[in-house]
């Protein structure tokens, strides 16, 4: 009767572990097993050879001392005698390993602790191994949680069946919470720990807001809208692009929504971040127009190379194009991915004239030279010295003898004007 007690507490044990903890049985009985061991060797010592079976027939742990079987036992830990032995199992032989069942009900107070203490880490173990798999394949979702305390600056959220960390630097700066507020956040790391498994968290990430788009608009969710680009300055303003797989699906009315319904979703988890949705384009110089809208672009001037673009706006146009403190243009950057230079007209106007001025000064360079020269990226007799005669004979226009004499008019320039600065120094004047 007492078996089938034991057997049933086991196996109500098991049941309930695996039911509320999530832990397979066979994870479970190892911890056993190894409860079992660690116990019986704080009672028979290391030296014995012990080993710890699960008897699924009673429904229990077994624990066997395993001895070899000789003439004459000297060693009672691990030898036996075969007299002794054939009374336990008449076919032995000298030389096998007899298993010798022990009776596990008598370990002392200490022994038992020590095997609560394994079957307590074994099972956080398995625990915290389940938490990290079923979590390692969320990186990159978003998951909702409770403000559960703050360490330092960090707030330690709680997800139900785990903790999670929202780093200061991942926080949006302003953004106020308190113990028991709900919050969403972006899983962008998941760690083992030395305990449970670390879940890093995220407010900040540009990949947070795209992600709150998939949940508000189901034409990014079924792929026929795209996310191309995010770039974010948190908790003041963003700028996403996207573009449509479905000529007939703009994708900007896709995220808007009628009203403005769902990018207000988003505006609303984000605390009242303003964002900017623009269409995506494969022609760069659109692109660029477009990140850095509202402004109006009149002229373009584009470096693939260096993937750089200096931008020429009307004056009235401007602060529109930069932005209060750089923020449009500095996001326009992070969008694209291009070097952006943002000029009005006034002092392109301003740079020409200069340009020519200085160009013209040097002996042989005419007013049409001049103007291929500026349009080619010169603007002075240093910038003509920087570059060689084989640099200057690539540009339309200008031949070898050309670009030699151009080269060396502007290296005479300049050593004029530097004797004439060396004689202003000493205070000399130049005589005739």
């Amino acid at each position: 009767m007492a078996e089938k007690v034991d057997q049933y507490s086991l196996e109500r044990i098991l049941t309930e572990i695996r039911r509320d903890k999530g832990i397979d049985k066979a994870v479970i009985i190892e911890a056993l097993k190894a409860a079992l061991l660690t116990a019986a060797r704080k009672k028979y010592g290391p030296r014995m050879d012990l080993e710890a079976q699960f008897n699924p027939e009673r429904g229990e742990i077994e624990l066997f001392s395993f001895r070899v079987v000789v003439e004459k036992a000297r060693n009672d830990q691990n030898e036996i005698s075969l007299a002794e032995a054939q009374l336990l199992d008449p076919e032995v032989e000298i030389g096998d390993s007899l298993g010798i069942k022990l009776e596990t009900r008598d370990f002392g107070r200490i022994a038992a602790q020590t095997a609560k203490q394994v079957i307590i880490q074994k099972i956080r173990d398995a625990e915290g191994e389940n938490i990290y798999q079923d979590f390692k394949s969320r990186k990159g979702e978003i998951i909702a949680g409770t403000v559960h305390r703050f360490n330092k600056n960090n707030i330690i959220v709680n997800l139900g069946r785990t903790e999670a960390i929202l780093p200061y630097s991942e926080q949006v700066p302003g953004e106020v919470y308190h113990q028991g507020d709900r919050l969403k956040a972006y899983i962008i790391d998941i760690r083992k720990g030395t305990r449970d498994p670390q879940i890093v968290l995220s407010r900040t990430s540009p990949q947070f807001m795209a992600k709150l788009f998939e949940l508000e608009v189901p034409e990014i969710a079924d792929g026929i809208v795209k996310i191309r680009s995010v770039a974010r300055e948190p908790g003041i303003r963003s700028k996403i692009a996207v573009a449509s797989q479905d000529p007939d699906v703009d994708p900007v009315g896709a995220c808007v929504g009628s009203k403005g319904s769902r990018v207000q979703g988003v505006v609303q988890e984000l605390r009242g971040e303003k964002i900017d949705i623009i269409p995506w384009s494969d022609d760069p110089t659109k692109f660029v127009c477009n990140a850095l809208l509202p402004a109006e672009i009149s002229e373009v001037i584009i470096d693939e190379a260096g993937r750089a673009m200096e931008i020429v706006v009307a004056d009235d146009q401007l602060s529109l194009a930069i932005g209060k403190r750089g923020q449009n243009v500095r996001l326009a950057v992070m969008l694209t991915g291009w070097k952006i230079d943002i000029k009005s007209r006034s002092r392109v106007k301003e740079m020409s004239q200069a340009a020519f001025k200085n160009l013209s000064a040097v002996q042989g360079i005419g007013g049409i030279t001049a103007e291929i020269l500026f349009n080619e990226g010169f603007s002075s007799a240093q910038d003509l010295v920087a570059v060689s005669v084989e640099e200057l004979m690539k540009i339309p226009g200008i031949g070898e003898k050309k670009a030699h004499n151009i080269r060396a008019a502007a290296e005479e320039y300049l050593q004029q004007e530097e004797a004439g600065t060396n004689l202003e120094d000493t205070g000399e004047e130049e005589k005739p």
